[in-house]
Parts: structure tokens; C-alpha cells; sequence
């Protein structure tokens, strides 16, 4: 049941976070974004928990017949925490952002590092999930969704960090000179630290596999 949850917290905090962040991008950016994310997500984590992220959908499922009456509240709680907590750390990025300017340097640095771990989690959850999980061994989507990932943490979280999620591309960045080498060393520290937290999270729920 907690891996479950798990999934569920993951999957809802995504997509509240996502609609935190991009609630300025324009109704169809947004839109476009936020259904992506829960697409990716339910991609992700379907075939654990059903890929809810929604209590309406959890009680819906449930008076279908295919979800456990004891499951409900649980499933609940962690859906509405992740809500909680993606408020959070949606307010801590975009007040951060704000309040210390997004000119560069390290003022920049807390935003910074909360969009690229998040970004690199999300991108590195929906690999493992989809391209090397035996439950969604066979697949044809998994392309598609770590693609649509991508696409959704750029519009959500790009113009705070730039949008990296991978420390090769934040050396070419580096190197183009669009970067300095705080940036540089933000990017590779932040999205291995990002990649390595989704590798444990994942053998948590999924265990050796």
C-alpha cells in the first residue's frame, strides 16, 4: 500500500506544481503544460497505484468497484499532502524568484536549485517508470512521455534556471557561455543529486525489479 502512496504523492505533487508554476504562461501554454504533466505522470505510475493524483477520481474508481474501500483515505491523504506541499514549494520558487531578481548570480541560487531538482526527479522518475520497469515492459509510449516530461519542466520551471535537467547539457550551456561556472556546478550537483533521489525513490517502490 505505501508504494502506492508513494506514487500518488509523487504524481499530484507534479501536477499541482506544474499548475503553480505555470499559471502565468498563457491559458493554452498552461493548459497544454499541466495536461502533459498529469499525462507523463499517469504514464509513470499507472500501472502501481492506477495513477489517480485526484480524490475525485479515487472516489469515482472506488464507486466503479476497482478501488479498495480502504484504500480511499489513504490515497486521499497522500494526494491532498502532495497538494500541500507542492504549494509550498511552488511559493518558495516563484517569491524567491521575485523577491531576489532572476538576473543572475547567486541570488538566483535557491530557485535555481529547486527548479533543476525537481525538473531532473520528474525526467529520471518517468525513465525508470517507463523505459526500465517490468510493468511497463514492451511499451511503445515511454519516448513520448519522457519527452513530454522534458517539455513540461521547461515551461514550468525553465525561466528560473534555465531549464538543464541533465549535467551534459549544463556543460554545453556552460560552454556557450550561457552560463558561469556557479551555474555549472549548480546544474551537474543538483541534477545528479536529482537523478540519484529518483533512483532510490524507485527502488522503493519497485524494489530490485
Amino acid at each position: 500500500m505505501m508504494k502506492k502512496l508513494i506514487v500518488e504523492f509523487i504524481g499530484t505533487f507534479f501536477l499541482v506544481f506544474t499548475v503553480g508554476m505555470v499559471v502565468n504562461q498563457g491559458p493554452v501554454l498552461g493548459a497544454l503544460a499541466i495536461g502533459s504533466a498529469l499525462m507523463v505522470m499517469v504514464y509513470a505510475g499507472g500501472h502501481i497505484s492506477g495513477g489517480h493524483y485526484n480524490p475525485a477520481v479515487t472516489l469515482g474508481v472506488f464507486l466503479r468497484g476497482k478501488c479498495e474501500a480502504k484504500d480511499v483515505v489513504p490515497y486521499w491523504i497522500a494526494q491532498f499532502a502532495a497538494a500541500v506541499v507542492a504549494a509550498i514549494v511552488v511559493c518558495l520558487a516563484v517569491d524567491a524568484s521575485l523577491s531576489l531578481g532572476v538576473g543572475g548570480g547567486i541570488e538566483k541560487v535557491v530557485p535555481c536549485i529547486i527548479a533543476e531538482f525537481i525538473g531532473t526527479f520528474a525526467l529520471v522518475w518517468v525513465v525508470l517508470n517507463t523505459a526500465t520497469s517490468k510493468g511497463t515492459a514492451g511499451n511503445s509510449f515511454y519516448g513520448l512521455a519522457i519527452g513530454f516530461t522534458v517539455f513540461v519542466c521547461a515551461i514550468s520551471v525553465g525561466g528560473i534556471s534555465g531549464g538543464a535537467f541533465n549535467p551534459a547539457v549544463g556543460l554545453g550551456v556552460f560552454a556557450m557561455g550561457k552560463a558561469n561556472l556557479a551555474m555549472l556546478v549548480l546544474y551537474i550537483v543538483t541534477d545528479l543529486v536529482g537523478g540519484a533521489v529518483a533512483a532510490l525513490t524507485y527502488k522503493i517502490v519497485n524494489g530490485n525489479d
